[in-house]
């Protein structure tokens, strides 16, 4: 008999599989034109790059973000909030937009930041339930995943949620994924990942981690996205303002995944701390200046 082969080493994972995962990594930046000029001065060729959809962002507006991006050689995901869509009219124009103006294949929907919806759509399930998405000729559909679980949101509910928005992408012949909300502690990633796979979801995940910023920074986009869990990560030890403007970057927290050996697909970095700053330690973390 062939003996089985050895468990691969936190190593391994550190020197070998880390670089690869960072020269992959996809970067989200606002729907800004200055976003463009960052990531074409300091983005390779192919990278991916996410547009938000924020609270005051046009569609038109993203798409032209969109199309500026694939202009310079970049792939460009915009997502779809769902709450700042005014109607299903507005949903087919800005995908049609998006595939004919910017040659988009993939797109990322969320239910959006929104309290009270502008239209007909609460949540991401119900954009993907329009068949708007395979009738444009989007190709790939993301979707997002909780480590810390969702502020408003049961875990049965939200688990529930992800396992229909997950069947009804495939079931449109279209490539699910999975990128995870912001989280500033390795430990509920690595749980949320080895809980998420035992319940059989087996799509692509990308862990959403931020880039280099100040700790403060980090802080207000935390209590933004509602993750307890990453304000009292970041919390310990910061207790002075000269603590509080130190820049932090995610080499702890990458460190802390590689030790746990952490099942993910990919990274995906949120670029709180300036599209250029993100941009240019990705760069440099994809070219190996990066302290393993």
């Amino acid at each position: 008999m062939t003996a089985p082969a050895p468990a691969p080493r936190v190593d391994d994972w550190a020197g070998a599989r880390l670089p690869t995962l960072l020269r992959g990594a996809s970067l989200e930046v606002p729907a800004r034109d200055r976003s463009v000029h960052a990531c074409r001065e300091f983005c390779a060729p192919g990278t991916t790059v996410h547009v938000r959809h924020a609270p005051g962002d046009t569609t038109h507006g993203i798409v032209d973000v969109a199309a500026r991006l694939a202009r310079a050689g970049l792939a460009p995901v915009p997502h779809v909030a769902a709450r700042s869509l005014e109607s299903f009219t507005r949903l087919n124009d800005y995908l049609a937009r998006a595939v004919g103006e910017a040659g988009v294949a993939e797109m990322l929907v969320t239910a959006g930041d929104q309290a009270q919806p502008a239209g007909p759509f609460r949540a991401s399930l119900e954009l993907v339930e329009t068949g708007l998405f395979e009738k444009h000729g989007v190709r790939r559909v993301g979707i997002a995943g909780y480590p810390e679980r969702h502020p408003g949101i049961a875990p049965a509910a939200l688990d529930a949620a992800r396992t229909a928005k997950l069947a009804r992408i495939r079931r449109a012949g279209l490539e699910p994924y999975v990128v995870t909300q912001l989280c500033l502690d390795a430990a509920p990633i690595a749980a949320w990942l080895a809980d998420t796979r035992a319940a059989g979801v087996d799509c692509a995940i990308r862990v959403g981690l931020a880039g280099p910023a100040t700790v403060a920074t980090l802080a207000k986009f935390a209590v933004r996205c509602g993750v307890g869990l990453s304000l009292r990560a970041l919390a310990r030890g910061q207790t002075s303002v000269a603590r509080l403007t130190r820049e932090a970057g995610p080499e702890p927290i990458l460190r802390a995944l590689a030790r746990a050996e952490a099942p993910l697909d990919g990274l995906h970095f949120f670029s709180f701390g300036g599209v250029a700053r993100t941009a240019s330690w990705l760069a440099a973390a994809a070219r190996g200046d990066f302290p393993l």
